[in-house]
């Protein structure tokens, strides 16, 4: 798992304000603790608010912070492109994994299986994702024919209505 490299603590007079505030805000995130405007002003005495709400702004701006709620920023992590990944199994059992174009995995039967084992949770992970998606798709198919039936009902209501008053 990639974590956010920890800012340096040596200060130079040539660190502009908005690095103070994206190192600052790293710090928190770090140390798992929200990161608002007010926490920044906590560690960052000397920044007036009006300045850190500007440099929040231009980091959201510049893909550096998300906003996650109103007020609550996260850092944006950045991982290196993914690298093809392919799997074979050999005929005595071993286990070759390739990532890359630089990294050959040889496992025995037994690794690869401890390795499953530790993988299971990434593996459970990417299914959810999957579901989460397919779900998305059956529900606004679901949505769509929902609303061309309740029409429909509509149209029929107002046809039997019209009829019970036409035939006074």
């Amino acid at each position: 798992m990639k974590t956010l490299e920890e800012p340096t603590k040596t200060s130079s007079p040539e660190k502009t304000s908005t690095q103070f505030v994206l190192e600052a805000a790293i710090d928190l995130h770090n140390q798992e603790q929200i990161i608002t405007r007010e926490t920044l002003s906590q560690i960052l005495p000397d920044l007036p608010m009006g300045k850190i709400d500007d440099r929040l702004g231009f980091l959201v701006d510049t893909g550096k912070l998300q906003r996650v709620q109103r007020g609550v920023y996260v850092p944006v992590i950045r991982h290196a492109p993914s690298r093809p990944i392919t799997k074979y199994i050999l005929p005595d059992g071993t286990v070759k994994i390739d990532i890359g174009d630089d990294i050959v995995l040889t496992l025995t039967p037994r690794e690869a299986r401890y390795l499953g084992n530790v993988m299971v949770a990434e593996a459970m992970q990417f299914s959810n994702i999957e579901l989460g998606h397919h779900m998305a798709a059956i529900s606004g198919q679901m949505g769509t024919q929902i609303r061309k039936l309740s029409n429909q009902i509509e149209k029929l209501a107002i046809g039997k209505q019209e009829d019970l008053f036409g035939a006074e």
